[in-house]
């Protein structure tokens, strides 16, 4: 049985903090609110609990296009290489938001993702996400839990959410009512911004 913690965006408790930290250092699985809709992580750096979502998500690990959720923008050169000035602006711009940017992979990646040629990078505008990754101290590897053929509730509610989940993950946070609009996903990889998913964020910042 997994735990279910309650934790207030205005001002996350330290404690709980530690304690979700503690929960992704031993290879466990979150969900945890973002500033779109709650998602499925774990430790980039822990194989194992990847290897995890990889079978609850029915796909390989290797082919998985997962986000890195970083807790600001200090990190990305770990994950992503040559960002050029007008590429920064456009982060810049965006981040911390419900934005999901693809860049050109590094040769720093983890190991299981080293043949990417591209990473989706994420910095939610939601202060328990940043204070997880930043108390981690590395990105978490992150997927939504929204299911086109569910009902709504069971991805937006954290009571329902736990209802679901308490047996396959290992803690529940619940921030609130999750959204359930994704993440507008932009492709900075090319010369010229590609839009491929109109979400959450506005389209005005590139």
């Amino acid at each position: 049985m997994s735990q279910f913690i309650k934790l207030y965006p205005e001002n996350p408790n330290p404690k709980e903090i530690a304690k979700v930290v503690t929960v992704l250092q031993k290879g466990g699985l979150i969900i945890y609110p973002t500033d779109t809709v709650y998602g499925l992580g774990c430790d980039i750096t822990n194989t194992k609990a990847m290897e995890r979502i990889a079978r609850i998500k029915g796909i390989k690990l290797e082919k998985a296009n997962w986000s890195f959720v970083c807790a600001d923008l200090s990190n990305l050169s770990d994950y992503a290489r040559q960002i050029d000035t007008p590429t920064f602006k456009i982060l810049k711009r965006a981040l911390p938001g419900p934005y999901t940017f693809i860049l050109t992979g590094s040769n720093k990646l983890p190991k299981i993702f080293k043949k990417k040629k591209t990473v989706g990078i994420r910095i939610p505008d939601n202060t328990i996400t940043h204070a997880i990754v930043a108390g981690l101290g590395n990105p978490i590897v992150s997927t939504s839990i929204r299911d086109e053929d569910e009902l709504l509730e069971y991805t937006t509610d954290p009571e329902l959410i736990y209802e679901k989940w308490k047996s396959i993950v290992d803690l529940v946070i619940d921030g609130g009512y999750g959204g359930n609009l994704a993440s507008t996903v932009i492709d900075l990889s090319d010369d010229l911004p590609k839009i491929l998913r109109e979400g959450k964020g506005s389209l005005d910042i590139i």
